[in-house]
């Protein structure tokens, strides 16, 4: 479950507790962060950094913003802005990004997209792009209310949430 050479992180030794869930887990989430998904790498952890924080998920976060913010040219206030704030902050400069993480929320708060949001992720995402989303979010809640209920500490060396903190100038008010 992990690149060659790496230990396995703690989620994945959790999971192992059960092989076959472990297994099932394997083949999903081997889509979910592969080039097969319609996502890329950007849109995909938007969605993932924004649900593991509503969900108040350190550990998951930190592991996605150790290893692939950087890779997503997610910047500072961005990362902030996605812990702590919301689509209306600055440093969200585009449509598909303030798309991303309205669809998150309102998943994450309602879970349903009103019509006026689904109006308007299907003029920037496809039908396929969209049913992405949905499951992402969706698999991200699963993964987060897996690692917060077993208690998972973080990583070594991964960020947490107060590594980014809320002022106006970090997150472009």
């Amino acid at each position: 479950m992990m690149p060659n050479g790496e230990e396995p992180i703690a989620l994945f030794r959790t999971c192992a507790r059960n092989l076959p869930l472990a297994e099932a887990l394997h083949g999903w989430g081997s889509y979910q962060l592969s080039r097969r998904l319609s996502l890329g790498l950007r849109d995909r952890e938007l969605v993932i950094d924004r649900t593991c924080a509503r969900c108040g998920c350190e550990y998951e976060w930190g592991v996605h913003i150790t290893r692939f913010a950087d890779r997503a040219e997610l910047t500072s206030q961005q990362i902030t802005s996605l812990t702590h704030g919301s689509s209306a902050d600055l440093c969200w400069t585009g449509e598909r990004d303030r798309l991303l993480l309205d669809t998150a929320d309102a998943l994450h708060d309602g879970h349903d997209i009103d019509d006026a949001l689904w109006a308007r992720l299907s003029a920037q995402f496809s039908s396929e792009q969209i049913l992405d989303v949905l499951m992402l979010c969706g698999w991200y809640h699963a993964i987060s209310f897996t690692a917060r209920a077993t208690r998972l500490p973080p990583e070594p060396g991964a960020p947490r949430f107060d590594a980014f903190h809320t002022t106006d100038s970090q997150v472009g008010r």
